[in-house]
């Protein structure tokens, strides 16, 4: 057996592996959920281009009446996906959000300053060229569709390149993804709003301030988070605000806290260890030294990193991909043609393949100009550029903003073309250029 065998051979880890562990774990699974995605993108549109091509809408549009009495609620199964599904899609991406302001790549404002406000550039550029494209007050509810990035997509495309892209340059799209993400809930809540009943919100607000309350009390139990948050869930969505708005809320009043710190932790474990090691083999000593050494390990990791741990496989291989495959089927046999006329498709395929990587980076250069923030010194401008354009895949976010936008079919499927076209086509051209150039070959010159 060599030294490479032995896992345990090293007795710590350098700095950087250090800090950059938990996102090369996150990525990990990204990656391998962007190709589940793929599958379950592959299979709505066979299936909706099909012969049985009927079957697919009628089986995602049949009602399905859940709960009881007053509390039944009647939607059909998209909806129920969408409406029920997707929340805890967006109380994850709150979670990371959080996480990222408290310890990660946002936790300062000059470390925030240069993913927000290339963020902030990819949302309002493609906004600009897809108005510019489209008018007329029916089809310009659709403004918010290209400016989302579709994070699981970016950083499986990233991991795949593997070492033609500097670490960096992964957190730095990570964070922006984050930031972008924000920014897509800010406007869901703000102008995706039809009608607002104030009973309904009011209780669900109340609850957001109960899971708050339960916080500062210290309780750190996530089946009691769980169960307000059912509550908080439902009253929101009766209140006419969308769910998802629920899941963010929810999501910044999970405890960031620890129940016992780091240096009580270190100390009962070694007694532990010891008690372990002292005992005989199987005996009830050994396994109860175990359920202890458990249980610590349990109360040293915060609610908050242990339910984002524990929900991220379920949304990344489980929600994402039965929401393809519930949204992405439409008929596009015959309508590439007129696709490529239509104002929306066309406007959201412009802002993804080209205001997204020009708003991002632009605004990124600005930035560094202006002294408003600093990038990082391993990194080329070309580089940052590749990553841009890959946040041209809007996908899962896009196409949510989307069901929102239009409930005119036409419309609506136009722009789950216009979506799929720029995101195949932004990440296939931008991986080609991160590939055909020597990324990390040049620093940011203007850095200073």
């Amino acid at each position: 057996m060599t030294s490479s065998d032995f896992p345990l051979q090293r007795t710590s880890k350098l700095p950087i592996e250090v800090l950059i562990s938990p996102f090369v774990n996150f990525a990990k699974i990204e990656a391998a959920s962007g190709i589940l995605l793929v599958v379950s993108t592959i299979a709505a549109l066979v299936w909706a281009n099909s012969p049985w091509a009927e079957s697919y809408r009628a089986f995602w549009d049949t009602p399905v009446s859940m709960g009881f009495g007053h509390l039944a609620l009647t939607e059909t199964r998209v909806e129920w996906i969408n409406d029920g599904l997707m929340p805890i899609f967006f109380f994850l991406v709150g979670l990371e959000i959080k996480r990222e302001v408290l310890i990660g790549e946002l936790s300062s404002v000059r470390q925030a300053a240069f993913p927000l406000i290339a963020a902030l550039g990819g949302a309002i550029v493609p906004v600009l060229l897809y108005l510019s494209v489209a008018h007329g007050s029916e089809v310009q509810h659709g403004w918010a569709v290209p400016m989302a990035t579709d994070i699981a997509f970016v950083i499986g495309a990233l991991a795949i390149l593997g070492s033609r892209v500097p670490a960096s340059l992964k957190i730095f799209v990570t964070a922006l993804a984050i930031a972008d993400d924000l920014l897509a809930v800010l406007v869901i809540a703000l102008f995706y709003t039809d009608q607002i009943h104030a009973r309904s919100l009011a209780l669900g607000l109340a609850g957001i301030a109960l899971c708050l309350a339960a916080n500062l009390l210290g309780v750190r139990r996530p089946l009691i988070y769980a169960v307000i948050g059912i509550f908080v869930w439902y009253s929101v969505l009766k209140s006419g605000v969308h769910a998802t708005v629920a899941g963010v809320l929810l999501a910044f009043t999970i405890p960031t806290r620890t129940y016992i710190d780091r240096d009580l932790f270190l100390k009962s474990s070694r007694w532990l260890i010891d008690r372990f090691e002292a005992a005989p083999r199987d005996s009830w000593e050994a396994r109860s030294a175990i359920h202890m050494i458990d249980t610590h390990l349990q109360l040293v990791e915060s609610p908050l990193h242990r339910i984002e741990r524990s929900l991220h496989p379920w949304v990344s291989f489980a929600i994402l991909p039965v929401f393809a495959f519930a949204n992405v089927g439409v008929p596009i046999v015959g309508k590439v043609a007129a696709a490529a006329r239509h104002p929306v498709s066309l406007g959201i395929a412009l802002g993804l393949f080209i205001g997204k990587p020009i708003g991002v980076w632009f605004f990124a250069w600005l930035s560094v100009k202006l002294r408003l923030a600093s990038a990082p010194q391993d990194l080329s401008w070309g580089a940052l550029f590749g990553a841009a354009w890959l946040c041209g895949i809007g996908f899962t976010m896009s196409l949510f903003i989307a069901t929102l936008a239009f409930n005119d079919v036409l419309l609506l499927n136009m722009s789950k073309i216009g979506v799929l076209v720029a995101s195949l086509a932004s990440g296939v051209c931008a991986s080609l250029f991160l590939v055909l150039r020597q990324i990390g070959s040049r620093g940011f010159a203007d850095n200073g």
